[in-house]
C-alpha cells in the first residue's frame, strides 16, 4: 500500500544557513499576506478570486521590480506559501477551519516549504538553495525514498525539518482482539479489556514553572534583550509540555493500532466540550482528537479497523450488564445499575458499551465519517434488556 508519510527530525544549521533560513521563512510570510490582499481587493473589486498560480505568475513579474530581494532564496518559498494561502481558502469555503488571517512576526517565525532537489544521507541533508545541512539526530530521515518536500520550521531557536516522502508499505493481518476505548481526563484511555492508560497531565504539572516565567516575563522591559530570554524560556517550557503530552499519545496509539483488530471510540464533540470553563484546560491538555488523528491513520498502517461509535450512544449513562440507562453526574466514579445490580469503574463501563457496538452492530460511523441509523441506540438497549429479562427469569 502506497501512502504518503513524514518524518521528522531536529537541524544542527551554522549561522550562515539560520540567516537563510530567517530570510526563507520571511519570504514565505510575505508572500501569503500579499496574496491574502490581493484576494480580498480583487474579490471586493470584481466578485472573483485569483487562484495561486495566477497570484504566483502577478508575483514573478513585481520581482524584478518592487521585490528584488526574493532572489536571495528559492523560489518554492513564495510558491508553495501561495498554494497554501489557495488550502486555506478551501477550508474555509467547506467550513472546516475559519477564514485566513495575515501571518505575524510576533505569531513565530514560521515556516517554509521546498521541493526539487533534496537529498538525505545518514547524517545530512540538502535543500535547494540551502546547501548541506547537518542533522542532530543520525540515520532517522529515510534515505532511499521518493521524496515529496521537506518543510523547514522554527520553534524557540530550535530548527526542525519535516520530510515527506512516498513509501510502500506491507499491511499484514492483524489478529488482536476487539476493544473499546473510553477516553477521559483522569485515565487517558481505559480499554474495555481492563487495560487504563495514565494522563501525564503535562500542562498542569508545569502551571506553577509556567506562572513563574509569565511574571518574569511581565516586568522586563519591552523591546529589551532580557525580555526576548525570558520570551524564549516561555517558548521552551511550551515545547517541552507538547513533546511529553504528544510521546504518550504516540504511544498509547501505536500499542492500540498493533495489538488490537478492532478498536472502538466515541465521536467526541471536542468544540462543545472546550467551552465547558471547568473543564476546558483539563481537556485541552488530553487532546482527544489528538487520539482520534492517530488511530485512524495508524489503524490502516497496522491492518487494524476503527469504528467511530454514534455520539448519542449514552456509554457513560448505560449498563453495560443489562443495558439500563440511568443519569450519572461527573463525581460518580462507581456506576451501580439500579436494576440488575451491577458495579464497575465508571470509564470500564463505558468502554465495555462502545465495545458492544463493534461485537452487535455495524450500524456505526466509520473513519471516514459515513452516516448512521440514529435508532442503533434504541436497538442496543432493547436487546440488552430483554437478555437481562431472561436472566432474572421474567
Amino acid at each position: 500500500m502506497l501512502v504518503n508519510r513524514a518524518y521528522k527530525t531536529e537541524l544542527n544549521p551554522n549561522n550562515k544557513q539560520i540567516t537563510l533560513f530567517l530570510k526563507s521563512a520571511g519570504t514565505a510570510r510575505f508572500a501569503y499576506n500579499w496574496g491574502l490582499q490581493c484576494k480580498k481587493e480583487l474579490y471586493q473589486a470584481t466578485g472573483k478570486s485569483p487562484s495561486a498560480i495566477d497570484l504566483h505568475r502577478k508575483l514573478n513579474r513585481l520581482k524584478q521590480i518592487e521585490y528584488p530581494w526574493m532572489y536571495e532564496v528559492s523560489k518554492c518559498c513564495p510558491q508553495e506559501a501561495l498554494r497554501d494561502l489557495d488550502t486555506a481558502y478551501q477550508r474555509f469555503f467547506k467550513g472546516i477551519s475559519g477564514y485566513p488571517r495575515f501571518k505575524s512576526k510576533k505569531k513565530g517565525i514560521g515556516s517554509f516549504r521546498l521541493t526539487g532537489a533534496i537529498k538525505i544521507s545518514s547524517d545530512k541533508i540538502q535543500l535547494p538553495r540551502l546547501g548541506i545541512i547537518k542533522l542532530k539526530e543520525k540515520n532517522y530521515l529515510p534515505v532511499n525514498k521518493h521524496i515529496l518536500s521537506a518543510t523547514v520550521s522554527e520553534r524557540a531557536d530550535r530548527w526542525f525539518v519535516s520530510v515527506s516522502v512516498r513509501e510502500k508499505i506491507d499491511i499484514s493481518e492483524n489478529v488482536g482482539g476487539v476493544v473499546g476505548l473510553d477516553l477521559g481526563v483522569n485515565n487517558l484511555v481505559t480499554c474495555s479489556d481492563g487495560e487504563a492508560f495514565s494522563n501525564p497531565k503535562a500542562l498542569r504539572r508545569s502551571e506553577r514553572k509556567l506562572k513563574r516565567l509569565q511574571r518574569s516575563l511581565s516586568k522586563k522591559k519591552k523591546g529589551g534583550n532580557n525580555r526576548n530570554k525570558a520570551r524564549q524560556k516561555i517558548a521552551k517550557m511550551y515545547i517541552r509540555i507538547a513533546n511529553i503530552r504528544g510521546d504518550n499519545i504516540h504511544k498509547i496509539t501505536s500499542q492500540l493500532a498493533k495489538n488490537k483488530s478492532i478498536i472502538v471510540i466515541e465521536d467526541l464533540n471536542n468544540n462543545g466540550m472546550l467551552r465547558n470553563h471547568k473543564l476546558a484546560k483539563s481537556l485541552a491538555d488530553a487532546s482527544f482528537g489528538e487520539i482520534r488523528r492517530q488511530l485512524e491513520y495508524k489503524s490502516t498502517w497496522y491492518g487494524s479497523k476503527l469504528i467511530i461509535a454514534n455520539r448519542w450512544l449514552p456509554s457513560s449513562k448505560m449498563c453495560s450488564y443489562c443495558g439500563n440507562v440511568k443519569e450519572i453526574s461527573l463525581s460518580e466514579r462507581i456506576y451501580k445499575c439500579p436494576v440488575c445490580g451491577f458495579e464497575a469503574d465508571r470509564d470500564l463501563n463505558a468502554a465495555l458499551n462502545l465495545k458492544s457496538v463493534a461485537v452487535s452492530s455495524t450500524e456505526t460511523l466509520n473513519a471516514c465519517g459515513e452516516d448512521v441509523r440514529h435508532d442503533m441506540v434504541i436497538m442496543q438497549t432493547s436487546m440488552n434488556q430483554e437478555s437481562n429479562t431472561t436472566f432474572l427469569g421474567g
